[in-house]
């Protein structure tokens, strides 16, 4: 959403009519889960090992960076406060940033430091689905949208 948080201490803004109207209508809940887990800006880049962010969660995986420190609490524990941001908003449907061990939807990058990217989920998005929260990386905004005006429609956002 515009704000330095990202590992290398920079931001990558979601824009759009959709987020914008979003933000006007008081929707939009901005939330760091690794800087409120604890880990620093700017801060080494971390994948997840093992598997994606359920397994995380479920103490399978791990959350390394590429030195060999785990940071795998910080994640689960921004994770939880996430999750906690979300059911005090009321929160139904989250946009994240993809491919973050946090936040990927769809797909992580495969622990390995090389740039790949494997299907998979960050740990946030994992606790969050677990909650019932959909979740829309920020390249399925149209897809989000969709999900938000049914909820309306039906009254559940």
């Amino acid at each position: 959403m515009g704000r330095r948080v990202r590992y290398d201490g920079g931001a990558k803004p979601v824009g759009g009519a959709v987020v914008g109207r979003w933000r006007e209508e008081g929707r939009v809940v901005v939330f760091c889960p690794e800087v409120s887990g604890g880990l620093p800006v700017p801060r080494a880049p971390a994948e997840i090992v093992g598997g994606d962010g359920a397994d995380v969660l479920d103490g399978v995986a791990r959350v390394l960076t590429a030195s060999g420190e785990d940071v795998s609490r910080q994640f689960v524990r921004g994770a939880r406060l996430a999750l906690e941001a979300a059911q005090e908003a009321g929160v139904r449907v989250a946009l994240l940033k993809e491919s973050s061990p946090s936040c990927g939807s769809l797909r992580v990058y495969d622990g390995r430091f090389a740039g790949t990217r494997v299907p998979g989920r960050g740990v946030t998005t994992a606790l969050l689905r677990r909650a019932g929260v959909r979740v829309f990386g920020e390249d399925q905004i149209a897809e989000a949208a969709v999900c938000v005006r049914e909820l309306d429609r039906f009254g559940s956002a």
